[in-house]
């Protein structure tokens, strides 16, 4: 089309167009700019907010270029796929690790999630006003105030309710994961914030959930503050966007206000315990060939770890190469490894008890005592893993194989009494979590208001890999830790080691010589506890998940508030 017929157009029909003036580009620059950013920045916000990336301050950037985006109001359809998509590429991004498992399943478990992310970006959009604040043409008679106010930046109360209704639906969303098909609560916001103890002052009253909820405060205050700079400044009231304000100052009142017990600790000594690391590599721990191997490699670590003179042992998950019974040479070789190291232990172990033709099979911890051995009682995981260590709705799925190579399928355990651990010290109280158990707040904090003077976590991270699995995973002991003000102790297969303090600081890590987690060894770490905290429960252990409630009333009253808007 020539620049001729360019002009005899109607500034309508050039409008629609998109030539003649600058609309067109700038209609370009609006869908595609905050398309890109959201596409390219979601995942890159993600992938440095989250272990092990050292930069956890990303996780206040992570939602803002998809909430900036549904602000502009774009179609729906090409928001809700691209919205879609970046999520998904920002799961694949993050449970990368879960292809040494399985690569359909990570595909699928991402894309799932995808969705579940997306979702909180479509009631974003759902909110977003009719047209977007902009400066009309120099010709206009509006051409000095905006053609629309957003409901976030434009000032007053009704942007601090909007952004408090959307913090509140994130947390939502992030709790429906933790039951949803079985629960997969892994990596929720909080979890960035692993290594700033002081950014988890709110855990012990809140739970992890008020960490989530200060950590997206601040990512709409933000993009509320973006909106406001756009709005013309004889139309804005002051500088600054009172949704900034509020974000920063629950920011501030949280990390430092709250986190004020962080400071002044008295601390005494609870154990010290002896950690071993196996590194049994996973294709070889139920293969019969290797079980001799496994035996002597679990003996002779063992005793390296037992020569720094610890006052318990602790194995990983399911350490051992056969199966305990009710009796057998298991159970004696249990026996002979705690005698010959004159220290009691704690182990996973997978058992199995026959009654007639009927078996049943557990994924347990044992203490086993240097004078007499195996000890009865045990504990027995809760929270299994689905295709793992059972075939949910096994009448319709039962097709399907399990990747643990293990008889049928394991019994759920629902017992959270801590086990007794005799030391030279006393009687010890240690509440077990197996496996990914400490990723449900739930779990641990049941533990603790059972009486666990200290949580253990017993893991086996080989299946996959040397990469973020193992650290993502230590992240939510963190959280388990100053949520119920109680230290935890980590035992895994080839890392994460070490234990974390009740405030949520990670006091020592097992490392070897080149500075990694990944390695076959073991050492002795000496356990403290805050003695403000023994016997005292906090807030969340004694009350659960009440600021859910609470997240839920906020997003229902927001929710009516914009159905009321848009009458």
């Amino acid at each position: 089309m020539s620049a001729g017929t360019v002009s005899l157009l109607t500034p309508t029909l050039a409008r629609r167009a998109g030539i003649g003036d600058s609309r067109g580009s700038l209609d370009t620059r609006r869908t595609l700019l905050p398309l890109i950013a959201t596409v390219v920045l979601t995942p890159l916000f993600a992938w440095a907010a989250f272990p092990p990336s050292p930069l956890p301050e990303a996780a206040f950037f992570l939602a803002a270029p998809g909430l900036w985006w549904a602000l502009r109001r774009p179609a729906w359809k090409l928001f809700l796929i691209v919205q879609w998509l970046a999520w998904t590429i920002t799961w694949l991004v993050l449970l990368i690790w879960l292809r040494h498992v399985t690569w359909v399943g990570l595909v699928l478990l991402a894309a799932f999630l995808g969705m579940i992310s997306a979702a909180w970006f479509a009631a974003a959009r759902a909110i977003a006003p009719e047209s977007e604040p902009r400066e009309a043409a120099a010709d206009s008679p509006s051409a000095l105030k905006p053609l629309a106010i957003p409901i976030l930046g434009s000032g007053g109360l009704g942007g601090v309710g909007t952004m408090l209704g959307l913090a509140a639906l994130w947390v939502l969303i992030e709790w429906i994961r933790t039951w949803l098909f079985t629960g997969f609560p892994w990596l929720t916001l909080a979890t960035s914030q692993w290594q700033r103890p002081l950014m988890l002052g709110l855990a012990p009253l809140t739970g992890a959930w008020g960490v989530s909820f200060v950590i997206i405060l601040v990512n709409v205050g933000l993009v509320a503050h973006l909106e406001r700079l756009r709005i013309p400044r004889d139309a804005r009231r002051g500088w600054f966007s009172p949704e900034m304000l509020v974000a920063l100052v629950v920011l501030l009142g949280s990390s430092f206000g709250l986190a004020g017990g962080y400071f002044g600790q008295q601390r005494e000594p609870w154990a010290r315990v002896g950690i071993v690391q196996p590194y049994i590599p996973q294709e070889q721990k139920w293969d019969d060939t290797f079980a001799r191997s496994v035996v002597q490699t679990l003996e002779r670590e063992t005793a390296k770890v037992a020569a720094l003179e610890p006052d318990f042992l602790l194995w990983p998950e399911a350490a051992t190469p056969w199966v305990l019974t009710e009796s057998g040479d298991m159970r004696d070789w249990l026996g002979r490894i705690a005698r010959d190291s004159r220290v009691p232990m704690l182990t996973g172990v997978v058992a199995l008890d026959r009654t007639g033709s009927e078996e049943k099979w557990f994924n347990a911890a044992v203490v086993i005592d240097p004078e007499h051995g195996v000890q009865p009682g045990r504990y027995v995981k809760r929270h299994l893993v689905p295709f793992g260590e059972y075939v949910p709705l096994r009448p319709v799925l039962g097709w399907l194989e399990k990747f643990v190579p293990i008889g049928g399928d394991f019994v759920r355990g629902a017992e959270s009494t801590p086990m007794t651990i005799s030391t030279a010290r006393g009687p010890r109280e240690a509440g077990v979590l197996i496996c990914y158990e400490d990723v449900f707040p739930d779990l641990a904090r049941s533990s603790t208001r059972a009486g666990a003077e200290v949580l253990v976590n017993v893991t086996n991270n080989a299946w996959y890999g040397e990469g973020a699995a193992a650290y993502q995973h230590a992240a939510h002991s963190v959280l388990r830790a100053a949520e119920n003000r109680r230290p935890v102790v980590r035992c895994g297969n080839g890392g994460w080691s070490g234990w974390v303090d009740e405030h949520g600081a990670i006091r020592e890590t097992l490392l070897d010589e080149r500075g990694s987690v990944y390695f076959r060894g073991g050492g002795a770490v000496a356990v403290t506890r805050d003695t403000r905290w023994i016997g005292r429960e906090t807030f969340y252990t004694r009350h659960g998940d009440w600021f859910v409630a609470v997240c839920g009333v906020l997003a229902v009253l927001g929710a009516f508030r914009e159905r009321r808007r848009f009458r």
